[in-house]
């Protein structure tokens, strides 16, 4: 039975020793990417595939053992197609849309994450987080192959930092002894625990909620369907609420809600961890102990995410409770929106400030997901007798009226955020547009005869029209916008035209590199876009 997170499931980056180490004086980099995890590795394929070189500096040699993340939401998922990872993780994940609620040994209601046709990626896919880590990494390789500038640096342990105006400098520790080097820029994407933050004095504000969850990843041959199931107040009495989903593998995931006040290393033991899942699957269910671990629920935020020369993402930045896929799926939203704000400040395409968007938008998302979270988290944990009350008549009504199944809350699951009203937001004049595709909305996908739209959209500033005029091509400052033109008529389900028209008989619409709309039109000339592009890079 495997506890132990930092057993490697895939040892793929070995310490060896790097051309700094023998440097007579601390080397500069332009970025340095501290922590090697998914969202460490996914800021570093983000800012290489660029051209920006980046190292990695990782104290482990690879990739941890242990499912830990496992539901990765369709945004996440087009954020890695467009880095050339999507489909592999999609082939190996195990696809979902539907969710079922119980109550005791009722359903009270199911759900479908993604009712309409149209999309590359389904709601979500469970895959455990070693391979979708193993993914990116790979496509670091092949992306390294090609001459990205990037370099992930196993048994790398930064031990202290010093942050200067324009720069900052570590001092690491490897098998061979220390060494120092600086960075233009320092990410830091090393987790919950975050020892970069610890170095800087910074810590995180909200709440840790007095609750425990037991994981327990289990192989077995079960006859559940390919579906999220949530237990409150489960018959089988493994714990007062419980959560079961399918992985890869043969794998099942299991979560069991065991209170406040436990004692960890028994409820850890192999004996207890197996009396609750034969309570849940019956005596004549063989299963194989894969992974366990006991988690608690925390909703927290540093205030900034950016710190001068460092900016923090991921884990490193914001924690929400699992209940909801928020995690992963936020950090690969901090990954797409921080990848090109700094590659056009690096490349002196956009002023410095452009940065302090970054901590603006996603410190609203992350604010959005510790909202949601913190509502999940208190009704699936009612902390007193009228909450407890109040949650189970919720349950009560939401079996036979429609109205109350809104209330019922076992984890709002992870949407992408859109940045309303936010520094960067343009024009919004398209009549009878569409609210789905507002300004500050991530672009929805929609089928095309070869594809799908974000495919044609790709990674940099797109002028969108669909049946309508606007320039071929519009620059500014060494900033070029390229027009991806479509009709209506380019989808036969009607998809483009009811997600991106509505009302309206034409749009131009302008496309940020992270697929975000940063301004929407009727109609619009080279001297409307222009201004938009400078409003989107933080020029105006």
């Amino acid at each position: 039975m495997l506890q132990d997170r930092y057993t490697l499931a895939f040892k793929l980056y070995p310490y060896e020793r790097s051309r700094d180490q023998d440097a007579a004086a601390p080397v500069r980099h332009p970025v340095v990417v501290m922590g090697g995890g998914p969202i460490g590795v996914a800021t570093a394929l983000d800012l290489g595939l660029q051209g920006i070189p980046v190292v990695v500096l990782d104290d482990h040699e690879g990739i941890g053992m242990g499912s830990r993340a496992i539901c990765f939401a369709k945004r996440c998922l087009e954020i890695a197609d467009r880095y050339g990872c999507g489909e592999p993780m999609l082939d190996k994940g195990v696809v979902w849309n539907v969710g079922k609620v119980f109550h005791d040994d009722r359903q009270v209601y199911e759900f479908n994450l993604l009712p309409e046709a149209g999309h590359k990626y389904p709601a979500f896919i469970n895959l455990q987080q070693p391979y979708f880590e193993k993914f990116i990494v790979d496509r670091v390789r092949e992306a390294q192959a090609n001459g990205a500038p990037i370099e992930l640096r196993g048994k790398n342990r930064v031990d202290s930092v010093e942050v200067k105006d324009d720069h900052v400098v570590l001092h690491i520790t490897t098998p061979e002894g220390p060494y120092t080097l600086e960075a233009d820029w320092l990410i830091g994407c090393d987790g919950a625990s975050s020892p970069l933050r610890g170095m800087m004095g910074l810590d995180f504000d909200g709440r840790v909620f007095e609750d425990n969850f037991l994981i327990a990843d289990i192989k077995m041959k079960a006859d559940f369907p390919t579906e999220r199931w949530f237990w409150f107040e489960p018959y089988f009495k493994s714990g007062a609420s419980t959560l079961l989903h399918k992985q890869p593998d043969g794998v099942w995931r299991i979560d069991f809600q065991i209170g406040w006040n436990i004692d960890r290393k028994k409820e850890l033991q192999e004996e207890n961890i197996r009396a609750r899942l034969d309570a849940m699957l019956g005596p004549d269910v063989e299963y194989e102990m894969v992974w366990n671990s006991i988690y608690t629920f925390q909703c927290r935020r540093m205030k900034k995410f950016r710190h001068g020369r460092v900016l923090f993402a991921g884990d490193a930045a914001h924690q929400v409770s699992p209940f909801g896929a928020r995690g992963a799926n936020s950090g690969m939203q901090d990954v797409d929106n921080l990848g090109w704000k700094l590659g056009m400040v690096i490349r002196g395409e956009a002023p410095d400030h452009l940065l302090d968007s970054y901590h603006e938008e996603r410190a609203y998302g992350a604010d959005e997901n510790i909202l949601n979270s913190t509502r999940a988290t208190d009704f699936i944990t009612p902390k007193s007798k009228m909450s407890h009350i109040f949650r189970n008549a919720v349950l009560d009504l939401a079996e036979a009226h429609e109205f109350a199944r809104p209330l019922v809350n076992s984890g709002r699951l992870s949407v992408p955020c859109t940045y309303d009203g936010l520094s960067l937001n343009g024009a919004d004049m398209l009549t009878g547009g569409p609210a789905r595709t507002r300004v500050g909305s991530p672009c929805p996908d929609a089928p095309l005869g070869d594809g799908f739209l974000l495919g044609r959209l790709g990674g940099s500033f797109q002028i969108l029209t669909i049946d309508a005029d606007a320039p071929e091509v519009v620059e500014d400052e060494g900033i070029t916008a390229t027009r991806v033109a479509l009709s209506a008529s380019d989808d036969a389900t009607g998809a483009l035209a009811a997600r991106y028209l509505g009302d309206a008989k034409g749009a131009v619409y302008l496309i940020r590199p992270d697929q975000h709309v940063a301004a929407r039109w009727d109609s619009a000339d080279a001297e409307t876009i222009r201004a938009a592009m400078r409003k989107a890079c933080g020029k105006d």
